[in-house]
This record gives C-alpha cells, sequence and structure tokens, in this order.
C-alpha cells in the first residue's frame, strides 16, 4: 500500500501540480485547500507525511502544525513547510512549532521530491524501530510475569536486546524536553519554568547535541523511542 501524503495548498494550480508529481512518484496523495479542512484529515486519513502553505484561509500553516503537534498519535507526524515566506524569523518561527523542513518558493520538484523520500524514509525506520522495542519490551514483562507466577520453575529470559535508556539528561533538561513533548513553544516553556527564552534555547541545543538529532521532531522520535517522555 503506498504512503499516504497530505498535501494543503490554498493555490489550485500549486496544489494540483504538487499532487500529480507526488502520485507519480507513486504515493497516495490527499489533498486540502485550507487549514482546518487539512487538520481534519489529518485525523481522517492518518497521512505519513505533512506537506503544507503557510498562509492559508481559516487556519494558517503555523497554527495546523501547532495543532498537530499536541496529539501525541501524530507528534513524529514528518512536516514539509512550503511558502514564498523565506524570512530568518519565518524559517526560525517554522522549526519552533515542529516543522521539519522549510523550503522557500519557487523549488524544484526533484528537490521536493528528495526531500520527502529522505524524510520518509527515516520515519519508516524510526517507527520499526519503536514497534520492535515496545514488542521486546512487552514480551519480558510477560516472561518476567510469568516466572513470577511459576516460583518453583527456574526459567530464564532468552538473551536478547535490552532498550536503551538513551543520554543522562538533567533535571532541568528533562523539564525542558517534557515540555517540549506536550508542543510547547520556547516562550511558553520558559512562562513555566521561568526561564528567558533564549535560556530555553540553550537546553534545547544541549538536547540536541546529546541524542545527536539536528531539529526538534527528531529529538521527539528520539526521546518516544529510548522512553525519556511519556
Amino acid at each position: 500500500m503506498p504512503l499516504t501524503i497530505l498535501l494543503a495548498e490554498d493555490d489550485e494550480a500549486t496544489r494540483l501540480s504538487l499532487g500529480d508529481y507526488l502520485e507519480l512518484e507513486g504515493y497516495r496523495v490527499i489533498m486540502a485547500s485550507d487549514g482546518e479542512t487539512a487538520l481534519e484529515q489529518v485525523f481522517t486519513h492518518q497521512p505519513q507525511l505533512l506537506i503544507t502553505d503557510i498562509a492559508m484561509p481559516y487556519l494558517d500553516g503555523y497554527t495546523l502544525v501547532q495543532q498537530i503537534r499536541q496529539n501525541l498519535a501524530f507528534r513524529l507526524l514528518p512536516v514539509i513547510f512550503l511558502t514564498a515566506h523565506n524570512q530568518t524569523v519565518d524559517r526560525i518561527k517554522g522549526y519552533q512549532v515542529g516543522g521539519d523542513i522549510y523550503l522557500p518558493k519557487p523549488f524544484e520538484l526533484s528537490e521536493l521530491g528528495a526531500i520527502v523520500r529522505s524524510l520518509l524514509e527515516r520515519s519508516q525506520v524510526m517507527q520499526a524501530t519503536w514497534i520492535q522495542q515496545v514488542a521486546l519490551h512487552t514480551a519480558q514483562q510477560l516472561a518476567l510475569r510469568a516466572e513470577a507466577q511459576s516460583p518453583g520453575e527456574s526459567a530464564q529470559l532468552p538473551p536478547g536486546p535490552s532498550i536503551s535508556l538513551g543520554p543522562e539528561l538533567t533535571p532541568r533538561e528533562q523539564d525542558v524536553l517534557a515540555l517540549l513533548s506536550d508542543g510547547l513553544s520556547n516562550a511558553q516553556i520558559g512562562d513555566r519554568l521561568f526561564l528567558s527564552p533564549r535560556t530555553v534555547e540553550k537546553y534545547v541545543s544541549s538536547l540536541l547535541r546529546k541524542t545527536d538529532t539536528h531539529n526538534r521532531s527528531e529529538l521527539l522520535r528520539f526521546a518516544l523511542s529510548h522512553h525519556l517522555v511519556r
């Protein structure tokens, strides 16, 4: 079954052109002409990747992604922002709300295709790893429970890989990571922890460095797969 991409773009010509290209690349494409419809389709179709414009009716791209990230099921959804707004402040905001890639218009379709393939391949590998770890953890718990119910038997668990505990984080880094997983921005985290946004950004940078990740989405995927957040 082909992977599903949700394309949110209010310009019809751009939407149809991108949709045709992505379908020729082998993906199933769901389209939305405004942010509100796109939000509904995320929950209806559960896509593997979101491509969204920023300036859209009813709900702009930033708000759309913010609301999506508030749902645990879509914290790891790869997001590509497509927009004519290419100022540094616009790109920073895109990354802060949970975007993975910020691709300014105009762009080459081949570049978009390469980005889509890269994000989907990485996302599929991480999801498969996460499922494998959860299955292993469940099997270990069931085996331990069975052994506890049979104290006369000396059954031992078969050797196997253990779930990585991840890097050692300071209490403050753990606080910041927990609030990041709730979808909060730097300013909101600062308000909760009585820190300046600049100080929060230093903690985020430290988390990225310790986890060897490159953006907030990768950081959250790493945190979930290593049980650093619930």
